[in-house]
């Protein structure tokens, strides 16, 4: 059986930000709850929905648009 070799990079060459989301994946995704606009919360790695007041996450640069594992918070009145 041939023996698999995984790569692993150095310590100084780039590796990709995947704690970043891409802006046009972004425009697309909406509250699940709302069909409303997010907002991306970058430092909390976060898409807020205000009006939902749901805070869905974003991990290893995926977000994670299941109403269950979103953070709850008081909504904003419209």
């Amino acid at each position: 059986m041939a023996e698999i070799e995984i790569e692993t990079p150095a310590s100084d060459s780039p590796v990709p930000d995947t704690s970043e989301i891409d802006p046009r994946l972004l425009e697309a995704l909406v509250c699940p709850v709302t069909r409303r606009a997010l907002t991306y919360d970058r430092v909390a790695q976060e898409l807020v929905s205000p009006t939902a007041g749901l805070a869905f996450p974003i991990r290893s640069g995926v977000p994670i648009m299941l109403v269950d594992q979103a953070r709850r918070f008081e909504p904003q009145k419209s």
